[in-house]
């Protein structure tokens, strides 16, 4: 079954969300890079909840769209892990890794949705 970027991105970001991520960003960049058409950011509070934040996206992607990541970066470290699917970048980061690389700011001209977890839906920033 075919998904589209922005699909892939909104089931990642519900696969974050599925392990109490904080603070989910979909950041569209396909107007702005070649790199990829969608960023999703997420924020996990210790090593454990990162990495059971990218094992989620990983297992919900490979069950609803099939598709496994083209490469991981950082995933058993714990403090930013990277998920690339081509398309699709997740980045799930520690509160100092976060603020320290800053990726929203510099993604800060494409456009930026906000998850919002009470709804299941995205709201333009």
């Amino acid at each position: 079954m075919f998904m589209d970027s922005e699909c892939l991105a909104v089931l990642a970001s519900e696969a974050c969300e599925d392990r109490k991520a904080k603070d989910i960003q979909l950041i569209r960049v396909d107007e702005v890079s070649s790199l990829a058409d969608w960023m999703v950011i997420a924020g996990g509070l210790s090593d454990v909840q990162v990495r059971a934040i990218a094992k989620s996206v990983e297992d919900k992607l490979e069950e609803q769209a099939q598709r496994l990541p083209l490469r991981k970066e950082g995933v058993n470290e714990g403090k930013w892990a990277l998920l690339d699917y081509g398309e699709l970048i997740v980045h799930i980061l520690q509160p100092n890794e976060r603020s320290f690389y800053d990726i929203e700011a510099f993604w800060s001209h494409g456009e930026s949705r906000k998850f919002n977890s009470k709804q299941g839906t995205f709201a333009n920033n």
